[in-house]
């Protein structure tokens, strides 16, 4: 890889070193939070027995209300070497995980891309990203990834740049997005309602953006064939700490707002999954100590 990261969409030029560079804040090798069976995704990716989620330090949109920003911000964590790396998924596939859940590891692509490459897994590999990815670098991932998990935080470019000085995401993610489908295709579940392959879009609701919510469930309807990609509708959002500057992201999301957006995903035909409010707290999030490395 060039000195200079141009990995992700910001292009930023950043050297990594030790202490890590540009916006993710990260290191020249992959750093890892935990790695161990993780229960709070949608049950197509971790169904009984948990996605096993390797959740990576640091990230390349860093959200002003990022609800890990315990490791968003790249300071916690190992670093691993790609064979560690590797060693990492077999035990983690070894422990009877349903899939093999990779994290907000974009900012790691390359090294992630390694340790896959010739790994016979047997189970599933879902990239769990922020939709923030650039399509060069998701060529990397071709034939090496089967479920891609993507965020699609934004619909318009204002919103990002406010949110995450990002104001390209809108652009950058329908790119992305894009070019997943065209990896893995419609999607498809085993016996057990696991997710062997496709698109699952993600989209967290947040406070008084019902027309960004709207505009994003659109563009999944009207961009992929019906029936074609699983949509997630998430209401979790919870006020974070360092928020004076936003005050409309500090109160949660209103039920009736809420409400109304799965009747409208409903309408839209998107099959997926939608959340009732109050059904995450910040309790949920997982313990970032090193388990399982």
């Amino acid at each position: 890889m060039e000195e200079k990261c141009n990995i992700c969409p910001r292009a930023c030029g950043a050297v990594r070193g030790e202490r890590g560079g540009g916006m993710c804040l990260s290191p020249a090798l992959p750093r890892v939070a935990r790695a161990a069976a993780h229960f709070g995704e949608e049950p197509c990716i971790g169904g009984s027995r948990g996605a096993g989620a390797v959740f990576f330090t640091g990230c390349n949109l860093r959200c002003v209300f990022c609800q890990n920003r315990e490791i968003s911000r790249g300071q916690a964590g190992r670093t691993l070497t790609v064979p560690e790396l590797r060693e990492l998924f077999l035990r983690l596939r070894d422990q009877g995980v349903a899939t093999l859940d990779l994290v907000t590891g974009t900012h790691y692509t390359p090294w992630i891309a390694e340790a896959l490459s010739g790994l016979d897994l047997g189970i599933p590999v879902v990239w769990n990203s922020s939709g923030y990815d650039s399509v060069e670098s998701l060529h990397m991932l071709e034939g090496l990834v089967q479920v891609y998990m993507p965020d699609f935080k934004y619909w318009k470019p204002d919103l990002a740049k406010r949110y995450a000085a990002a104001a390209d995401y809108p652009q950058a993610a329908k790119a992305a997005i894009k070019e997943m489908f065209r990896q893995v295709g419609p999607y498809e579940l085993d016996s057990e309602g696991i997710l062997q392959k496709g698109l699952l879009i993600r989209h967290l609701i947040l406070p008084g953006q019902d027309l960004n919510a709207m505009d994003v469930m659109d563009f999944a309807a009207e961009e992929f064939p019906s029936g074609s990609i699983l949509f997630s509708l998430m209401s979790q959002y919870t006020p974070m700490p360092g928020l004076e500057r936003f005050p409309e992201l500090q109160k949660p999301i209103d039920p009736e707002l809420n409400d109304r957006l799965i009747r409208y995903m409903q309408r839209l035909g998107l099959d997926g999954y939608w959340q009732e409010t109050g059904s995450a707290t910040a309790d949920e999030i997982p313990d970032f100590d090193l388990t399982g490395l």
